[in-house]
């Protein structure tokens, strides 16, 4: 019973782990070149910290996430699914400002064009993660479903 949303889950979740991942070294090293005052603007100081705290929140979701991958219940579904709610909203706040930076500021380097570029991918694959665990809570053909 639900195994297709099960497999699906996992795999989003792995992918989202490792963007995760590669958003926080990215989003660390711009901080550190940051606070040694080598680019230092206010857009672009704004965006890496957005960055970082989505990179932090959107762990925390994929550590809840794989407690339910292993409970596989309607409780954890919905831990796990309202803290990829929050870090899918994170990650929309550094995607708004993603794109912001990519419209107005010219001469970025290519490691802050690559940290846009994944934040940007992110909030998509965070939000289809959403949906396939929201998918589970409503129906128990796609996952754990509430029951009494």
């Amino acid at each position: 019973m639900g195994s297709a949303g099960r497999s699906l889950a996992a795999g989003l979740l792995f992918l989202n782990f490792c963007m995760y991942m590669i958003v926080l070294g990215i989003a660390g090293w711009a901080l550190n070149r940051i606070l040694d005052g080598k680019g230092s603007d206010g857009a672009y100081e704004v965006f890496v910290e957005m960055a970082l705290i989505a990179g932090v929140v959107g762990i925390a979701s994929v550590l809840a996430g794989m407690h339910h991958l292993k409970a596989w219940r309607g409780e954890s579904a919905a831990g796990a699914a309202s803290a990829a709610l929050i870090a899918w909203l994170l990650t929309l706040l550094a995607f708004g400002l993603a794109c912001k930076e990519i419209h107005n500021i010219d001469g970025r380097g290519h490691r802050v064009k690559t940290l846009e570029a994944f934040v940007i991918i992110l909030a998509f694959f965070q939000l289809l993660y959403v949906l396939v665990l929201h998918a589970g809570l409503f129906s128990s053909r796609h996952g754990p479903a509430y029951s009494t």
